[in-house]
């Protein structure tokens, strides 16, 4: 991490001395458009705050000296109230955009800017994407103006096999996803890929739940447990995550390990607890205690708000962002766009790149289990004593899937 750290001072330096602070005391405004109400409220109030401390943190010494302001919409998990929110932040003039909470609402975002985006030259804003990972996003439904931060389900899906490829006790492995295109990948992709790298393992469940609709999962863990699963694989976030833990725990599904996308977000861990020490696995692009350029921050976001910032995809496309505006000598949209396509940049976990030919950024990727907090790991998760600790870590490469978009570039 010490490169990291002095690539940044270089970065900065050289934005200094190159004169391109032209937009020195800017003030960029930013929408975050996802769920405030609902069974997802928790999680969004989390992002939209975790969202909220970075950019403040980031206007005390930002490379481009732009100060970003951001403006929370509630978009109650509908594609219609997206479209309604995303009005509404244009009309407050914003021109980066950011959402994550499925892929709904980030396929509504992506129409209605294709659609604006091509009418109103001169006015285009860009989305930035830190959470909706349906691979279609990047692949037939790609978007000039959409650039995604998180790795999408296909690249955690790949190392999260390569790893459990490797461990001889898992045999039976059991899917439950929420019934909607992110849920439908997570199966897809898990069932091809333990095929091809494990054709020995036997897939004994398939369930899917609706989103953000179901209080009591106990039927469905009844179902795993009648299965003889000993692994279950989930792509479950937010309170349908959490509330599957619960009911994992309170029907002593004891014998069973979970492999999961989400276990760090918002009600999980508390529903884990010491319970499920060693039985669940998540897959991701940093946790807690990765050292660098975001720990300061989520260690003063744990002092403000005794929460934990779990979302470390908001810290990138604010870096991101700021780098591209001093690239771009502005903070003009179309102009940023066209800087982002294939822009490496130094993040909290590293050099990372986005793709210029799908907009998909690339990273590495961590395997973590869930362990009592101490030692190298020692800040916890929601204040259980327990934390996800990596047990190991694939390089972008090896994560990395192939794209089939076919990118249209504005003229």
């Amino acid at each position: 991490m010490k490169f990291v750290f002095k690539a940044l001072a270089v970065a900065t330096a050289f934005a200094c001395a190159g004169g391109a602070l032209a937009q020195k005391g800017e003030t960029v405004k930013v929408a975050w458009i996802d769920p405030l109400s609902g069974l997802m409220a928790a999680l969004g109030s989390n992002q939209l705050k975790s969202l909220q401390y970075t950019a403040e943190e980031i206007n005390k010494g930002n490379a481009s000296g732009v100060k970003f302001e951001i403006i929370g919409i509630d978009n109650k998990l509908s594609p219609q109230e997206t479209t309604a929110a995303l009005r509404s932040a244009m009309d407050q003039g914003v021109r980066y955009v950011f959402q994550g909470n499925g892929s709904g609402p980030a396929l509504a975002i992506m129409d209605a800017l294709e659609k604006h985006n091509a009418r109103n030259k001169g006015k285009e804003v860009v989305y930035l994407n830190y959470a909706a990972v349906d691979p279609d996003l990047t692949n037939s439904k790609c978007s000039y103006w959409h650039f995604r931060l998180d790795a999408d389900t296909s690249m955690k899906m790949e190392a999260l096999t390569t790893y459990m490829k490797d461990l001889p006790d898992v045999k039976k492995v059991y899917l439950i996803n929420q019934n909607y295109a992110h849920g439908q990948q997570v199966s897809k992709y898990a069932k091809d890929m333990l095929k091809a790298k494990r054709p020995d393992v036997q897939i004994v469940g398939d369930d899917f739940a609706p989103l953000a609709q179901v209080r009591d999962f106990a039927p469905y863990i009844a179902k795993i447990k009648q299965s003889g699963a000993d692994s279950v694989i989930t792509g479950n976030w937010g309170s349908d995550l959490a509330l599957l833990i619960k009911a994992a725990g309170d029907a002593g599904l004891n014998n069973v390990k979970f492999y999961t996308y989400y276990g760090i977000a918002t009600g999980a861990p508390t529903a884990m607890g010491a319970g499920a020490a060693d039985k669940v696995y998540m897959v991701g692009y940093g946790h807690l205690n990765l050292p660098g350029p975001l720990e300061k921050i989520t260690k003063g976001f744990k002092a403000k708000f005794n929460e934990d910032m779990y979302t470390g995809a908001l810290y990138s496309g604010l870096t991101m962002l700021d780098q591209a505006f001093v690239r771009a000598k502005g903070t003009d949209p179309a102009k940023v766009a066209a800087i982002m396509e294939g822009m490496k940049f130094n993040s909290f976990n590293g050099e990372v790149e986005m793709r210029k030919s799908d907009h998909q950024l690339q990273q590495g990727l961590f395997i973590m289990r869930w362990e009592k907090a101490g030692g190298k790991n020692p800040m916890d998760s929601e204040n259980t004593g327990y934390t996800f600790a990596p047990v190991k870590y694939f390089e972008p490469y090896v994560a990395s899937t192939p794209t089939s978009c076919q990118m249209k570039r504005p003229s």
